[in-house]
């Protein structure tokens, strides 16, 4: 028996993202950075080259996660479709960090991190503590708190999701009484909400960039198709128009089909997670997944927005460009019907001016042989002969008519009948 080639990766794929487990009290700071062009490479090869430095684990090739353990940290790294996260764990078998100090990346890590090509997108600090809070802790946050119970009220969770000083937004969860792996899992919820997050946000300003732009194509548009419902318009200058249009039109959808698309996968996993941490109501604090659903939802509602009208305005092209054209070859058609008949009309005419000329033709025929006749009988005494009566030549008019209508008459049919 022969495995399919895909085989292993296929059931890799299941495995290929596993959670931490985590004791509280721990700290993790997670850091994603947007790959440039090449990056990504050159990033996993620095990233291995770290692991080595530190005696640990490389990542193999054309991996996509890995976890080593580096100076008394869990560093672990994902590499996406366009970007790659950093997550580093501080938990109670390492050194945490003091209680006013939110990052768990030690020195090294962090000088790995800055000589690292991508962009920063996200960054969170997420701090796990021990039992339970119905309140947010005093002086952990700046903005408006929010947060819930989580997991149906097992786990607390606040933040106000705001960047603090150093770029990061700060989260605080009370793990209460959920095992290493739940927490680990609940944990990696709480930091792919926040990268999700962001990577679903990068469509919002191309959408509202792109909104005057497509409302001026929209009503270009408008005119066009009401200028097809004019009598006597014209319609090659319109279709030329039109195609000018549908080019704009084309260029604006190429510049965010990728971005709009991937605004609403990432969309549709924060909101999966969202769902996923089964948040509960604190009286003291709203919850995340509200304001997230006042302020999060709309910005995926204008992107998906935009991205219907630019299908629509394509489709109204479309139509519209169909509808010139027929209207085009609808006239193409009515010019050639007209050229047809003027071109039977000059055909008939010059027709019945060659039937006339060949009428003038036959007296004229006749009348030469009927002087040659005459010629011929005046000439006889000349030749001894005697002379031929006049009425000769009278007789000879009709004959010599007769025989060249005859003749004619059987040339044409000879070729009309080869024609």
């Amino acid at each position: 028996m022969q495995d399919h080639p895909l085989r292993a990766i296929l059931n890799d794929e299941l495995h290929a993202r596993p959670h931490l487990r985590i004791v509280p009290p721990a700290a993790i700071s997670h850091v994603v950075l947007l790959a440039e062009e090449g990056g990504a490479e050159a990033d996993r090869q620095a990233f291995a080259a770290f692991c080595r430095a530190h005696g640990a684990a490389e990542p193999k090739p054309g991996a996509r996660n890995h976890i080593a353990p580096v100076a008394g940290r869990i560093v672990r790294w994902e590499r996406h479709g366009e970007f790659q996260a950093f997550s580093v764990l501080a938990d109670a078998d390492a050194e945490l960090p003091p209680d006013d100090a939110w990052s768990a990346i030690h020195p090294e890590a962090q000088a790995f991190l800055d000589g690292l090509t991508g962009l920063r997108l996200a960054a969170m600090h997420l701090r796990i503590l021990p039992g339970s809070a119905l309140v947010p802790p005093a002086g952990a946050f700046r903005g408006e708190v929010v947060g819930g119970g989580l997991g149906g009220g097992e786990a607390q969770g606040f933040t106000d999701f705001r960047m603090a000083e150093d770029g990061f937004v700060r989260m605080v969860l009370y793990a209460n009484a959920l095992t290493p792996g739940r927490l680990g899992r609940m944990a990696q919820r709480l930091l792919e909400i926040e990268h999700y997050r962001m990577a679903a946000l990068l469509g919002l300003p191309l959408a509202r960039e792109a909104t005057p732009k497509l409302a001026e194509l929209e009503k270009r548009l408008d005119s066009i198709v009401a200028k097809t419902a004019t009598q006597g318009a014209e319609d090659r200058a319109l279709l030329d128009e039109l195609t000018r249009l549908a080019a704009e039109a084309e260029a604006l959808a190429a510049t965010s089909r990728f971005r709009f698309a991937a605004t609403e996968a990432y969309g549709a996993l924060v909101l999966a997670r969202i769902a996923e941490l089964n948040e509960q109501r604190l009286e003291s604090v709203q919850r995340m997944s509200v304001f997230l659903d006042r302020r999060f939802t709309p910005a995926l509602r204008t992107c998906a927005a935009v991205a219907r009208r630019k299908r629509a305005l394509n489709d109204g092209i479309a139509r519209a460009g169909g509808m010139l054209r027929t209207r085009v070859e609808v006239g193409l058609e009515a010019q050639n019907s007209a050229l047809l008949a003027a071109m039977d009309k000059r055909a008939a005419t010059q027709l019945r001016l060659s039937q006339a000329v060949e009428g003038f033709s036959t007296f004229a025929i006749a009348y030469y042989l009927v002087s040659l006749v005459k010629i011929a009988v005046d000439g006889l005494p000349a030749l001894g002969l005697p002379e031929g009566p006049r009425w000769v030549s009278l007789i000879a008019v009709p004959a010599v008519a007769a025989a060249i209508w005859i003749t004619l008459r059987r040339l044409r049919r000879s070729l009309s009948g080869g024609a």
